[in-house]
């Protein structure tokens, strides 16, 4: 008979997310988990495996709470060029609060663990799929809309938004000038118009 958990998963999950994010995950040793999360390692490893294990759903986690804001942003948008334009800004908004200039951690670890570890592959490229798809539909609706052009298909418009998000997320670990930032999402986004 399993174990029953005696702690809050989620708020474990928070604390390990948030040293797996400052330190990254080879960076983060067992021994920080203990400390991060108060748990004993007994306790993280009957509860989550491995620290693989565990990292995966911390992703997870941190996926899940991102696709809550966006999707609460884009459904708020009245069209294709407001969601776009939401997405841009939402991101935008967590470079700026980025204090300890982390990055976001999805990024980081496709630039750290994708060509280690299969799992994570995995779920780069399922999270990669979802957002171009997501990004798609949008190009696709402002396509129809008549507000986008139509010199690429929604599908390469898509790539080439995605690759700007991720490029935005970088050049913000080390530029944090809102004008800058802004300068730049405006230059991504005129390729659409």
């Amino acid at each position: 008979m399993p174990k029953t958990e005696t702690f809050n998963r989620k708020e474990v999950l928070q604390k390990a997310t948030q040293i797996f994010h400052k330190k990254g995950y080879n960076g983060t040793s067992m021994q920080d988990l203990v400390d991060a999360t108060s748990l004993n390692r007994s306790s993280i490893y009957n509860s989550f495996g491995s620290k693989l294990n565990m990292f995966l759903e911390v992703l997870s986690f941190y996926q899940s709470y991102h696709n809550t804001n966006f999707s609460q942003g884009i459904a708020n948008s009245y069209n294709a060029t407001e969601a776009i334009e939401t997405i841009f800004e939402l991101n935008l908004n967590e470079i700026l609060n980025d204090e300890d200039r982390k990055g976001c951690m999805i990024v980081n670890c496709k630039s750290e663990m994708v060509n280690q570890e299969p799992s994570i592959k995995s779920f780069m490229e399922k999270n990669q799929d979802r957002m171009i798809a997501m990004l798609e539909d949008i190009v696709y609706k402002g396509q129809m809309e008549k507000v986008f052009n139509h010199k690429q298909t929604a599908s390469q418009y898509a790539l080439y938004l995605f690759s700007s998000i991720q490029g935005l997320r970088m050049t913000g670990i080390l530029n944090k000038n809102n004008e800058d930032l802004k300068n730049l999402i405006n230059t991504v986004l005129k390729v659409l118009y």
